[in-house]
């Protein structure tokens, strides 16, 4: 009888000096979304302190560093591309990468309604390549999940960002005078976020989510206030109200099992917590139907929560801490 073998295996001998990748060659689409809730806070601190009666300098410079850090974060993913187009698909393979990316075009469109009343051309440029990119990064991400097997192509909370994000281009639509836009986003994107909540709803209650993902499951409040803001700046009043009672009690809900919530610690995907965070504050704010003092409640969490948020991620990008966590592919 042939004995087993019991040699040791072999591995590869240690790189020296060890692997570093290039410069922006392993830029982490993980950043992306806490620079999206700073943008939405951004949004939130201005309806605040016009309501309050206060000027919105604050706001304003909040939004400049918002849309500068969004501006860097693009343009160090850009070079990534630059090396190695094929990355995206990659980064589109992990849920912080499918997040983030989509993260990153939500944030043009959200720069854009920002710079909208300072330089109407730029940002219409902006929302139309922010709306371009968001439409082929959702057309990359539906080929990709055609291509895996049935049990990969589970509905997740990121959908929401991939599917229903074109949303965040109506405001700034709105803002531009393109009103036929953001009716037709707005039309488009209600029924895929409806099927989204009904899908997660089921799925929730056959399988509950690892700890690890369950920030995630604050995405869902997202497109409620986002869609909740258009109808209201739309007149469509009855289901703006509609969709902001839903998304508030997904707020509560989310409130109530926060321990059970964030039971794995602290993670990146943290992230999810700042603009659903930032889009139900600015529905409360824009609604004018009683909402505006929970509304400022919200918003003074948010002004806490999202730059610290932000500020822990993105520490973690220098030195590839950020993309190794996050399983980040490599240009």
């Amino acid at each position: 009888m042939t004995q087993p073998d019991r040699r040791p295996k072999s591995f590869p001998p240690p790189e020296f000096p060890p692997h570093r990748p290039a410069l922006f060659a392993k830029v982490p689409p993980a950043v992306f979304p806490p620079i999206l809730g700073l943008l939405g806070l951004a949004v939130a601190l201005r309806l605040a302190l016009e309501w309050i009666g206060q000027p919105t300098d604050a706001a304003d410079l909040v939004a400049g560093v918002a849309v500068a850090l969004w501006a860097f974060a693009v343009l160090a993913y850009l070079a990534k591309i630059a090396r190695r187009p094929g990355v995206v698909v990659d980064d589109l393979r992990v849920l912080p990468g499918r997040s983030g990316l989509a993260a990153s075009s939500m944030g043009g469109m959200a720069a854009s309604a920002l710079v909208a009343p300072h330089q109407p051309e730029l940002a219409m440029g902006l929302l139309v390549a922010a709306l371009l990119a968001h439409l082929l990064l959702a057309f990359l991400l539906a080929r990709l999940l055609l291509s895996l097997p049935p049990a990969s192509r589970a509905v997740n909370p990121t959908m929401h960002l991939s599917f229903v994000g074109f949303i965040v281009g109506a405001p700034a639509a709105m803002a531009l005078g393109w009103v036929p836009l953001a009716q037709t986003l707005f039309c488009a994107t209600l029924p895929v976020a409806i099927g989204i909540w009904g899908a997660s709803a089921m799925q929730v209650l056959r399988v509950m989510p690892p700890a690890v993902l369950r920030p995630l499951l604050a995405t869902h409040v997202a497109p409620a206030g986002l869609l909740a803001t258009v109808a209201t700046l739309l007149d469509k009043d009855e289901i703006a109200q509609i969709l902001l009672m839903f998304g508030t009690l997904c707020t509560l809900i989310l409130a109530v099992y926060i321990r059970w919530i964030c039971e794995a610690g602290i993670t990146p995907l943290w992230s999810a917590f700042t603009f659903p965070l930032a889009a139900i504050t600015t529905a409360m704010l824009v609604n004018a139907n009683g909402w505006q003092l929970p509304g400022l409640g919200l918003a003074a969490v948010a002004l806490i929560a999202n730059p610290l948020i932000l500020f822990w991620v993105l520490k973690r990008w220098p030195g590839g801490r950020l993309a190794t966590v996050t399983n980040a592919a490599e240009a």
